[in-house]
């Protein structure tokens, strides 16, 4: 009998709700999808994991870490360059040395320019909890099934950005949190299928589709994306789309929650 594990990526307040501090368009809605999912195929959905975006508040993608010459931080959605940090236009308040060499780094990977975002996710707080719609799905599924869902939380260290659930874009040394998450993808592979949802399809969806496909390649097989259960960071869609072109040419499934079949 086949098995199935499903894949939850950050579906917290922050993202999910209108209200949130990054409400990612759509996913209101997508997680009253995923939710429903979950209800319907209760007993074919074998494992629930769900990843959790955390962070500090001061941490390198937020605007409380970096200043101009005036010591006035960066706006929410700034992006900052190699360049700009060379001419002193952004400079960071922390651990400068490393700040430097990371935004370097990153724009060398030809991934992700380093950007600002609002302060979200933050720990301890609403932001950082599981969407309503989702835990009570989750809750439901484990009184019913007799088994725990399992919680990756991702992204707390400060001088990390952690898009994919599986490793931050820039490990940090001396910081195994941040390093390639094994366990979690040797979880995952016990399963015969996994399917995957959240947010955000241009962000962290994607980077983690990209590194199962550079990590995991025994897993790609095994993956199912349901298209319906994802939505892109406004006018960002673009960064991760050639992600999910080499995803479908290397065989993973795109589908959607209403037409998959168990």
């Amino acid at each position: 009998m086949n098995t199935t594990a499903l894949l939850i990526i950050d579906a917290q307040y922050d993202f999910c709700d209108p209200a949130g501090a990054l409400y990612v368009p759509g996913a209101d809605q997508d997680v009253v999808r995923i939710a429903g999912l979950i209800r319907e195929h209760t007993g074919k959905i074998d494992q629930i994991v769900v990843t959790l975006d955390t962070h500090h508040v001061l941490n390198i993608a937020h605007p409380g870490f970096w200043e101009d010459q005036e010591g006035n931080p960066p706006a929410p959605f700034t992006p900052i360059t190699a360049a700009d940090v060379d001419a002193g236009r952004w400079i960071p308040r922390y651990e400068a040395d490393y700040s430097r060499e990371y935004v370097r780094t990153l724009e060398a990977q030809g991934e992700f320019q380093h950007y600002i975002w609002p302060e979200h996710c933050l720990i301890g707080t609403r932001g950082a909890a599981l969407d309503d719609a989702i835990a009570g799905a989750i809750r439901e599924w484990v009184h019913r099934t007799g088994r725990d869902y399992e919680a990756v939380i991702k992204g707390v260290h400060p001088f990390a950005e952690h898009f994919g659930v599986f490793r931050a874009q820039v490990p940090v040394p001396g910081a195994p949190e941040t390093e390639l998450n094994t366990s979690l993808l040797t979880l995952l592979n016990r399963y015969d299928r996994v399917l995957l949802v959240g947010e955000a399809r241009s962000h962290c969806v994607g980077t983690s589709m990209k590194q199962i496909l550079k990590y995991a390649p025994e897993l790609v097989p095994k993956l199912v994306a349901l298209t319906d259960c994802m939505s892109d960071v406004t006018g960002l869609g673009y960064l991760a789309d050639p992600i999910y072109a080499e995803a479908r040419d290397k065989g993973v499934l795109f589908t959607t929650s209403t037409e998959i079949q168990f």
